[in-house]
């Protein structure tokens, strides 16, 4: 059951990130500096940034199972609040620091630290669910 609840868990984090971003496609993408084609859509290579995106989610999602595990996380609002503390805590301040240090735009931070503290809080919900 614990591989079953961190796969949901992962999907569910990247169908979050994908509505999150969607949402958030011109501003994201001017941020970022991401090429985009006549269409106005990215120039991309491909799936190999999702696949690899998914994989990570899922590295994630395996981690704050057995962190979850270990430390009695055991109901939704466990789950809620850990998952955000994750987001917040541990995933965000990486980004703002990666971006500082790439010389990239602030705005580019705050846009993916908020789709980390989703993801992570998403993560948290689900595997507490099972």
């Amino acid at each position: 059951m614990g591989f079953l609840s961190v796969l949901v868990a992962a999907i569910a984090a990247f169908a979050a990130g994908a509505a999150y971003y969607m949402a958030l496609s011109k501003p994201w993408m001017e941020a970022a500096d991401i090429e985009v084609g006549e269409d106005g859509k990215p120039v991309n290579d491909g799936p190999t940034p999702y696949i690899v995106s998914f994989v990570m989610i899922l590295l994630v999602a395996g981690m704050m199972r057995h962190t979850f595990a270990l430390s009695g996380i055991d109901s939704i609002g466990k789950g809620l609040i850990s998952g955000l503390g994750v987001g917040l805590f541990f995933i965000s301040p990486w980004i703002f620091i990666n971006t500082g240090y790439s010389n990239r735009p602030w705005k580019l931070a705050v846009i993916d630290s908020g789709y980390a503290v989703l993801a992570a809080t998403v993560i948290g919900i689900v595997l507490t669910l099972f």
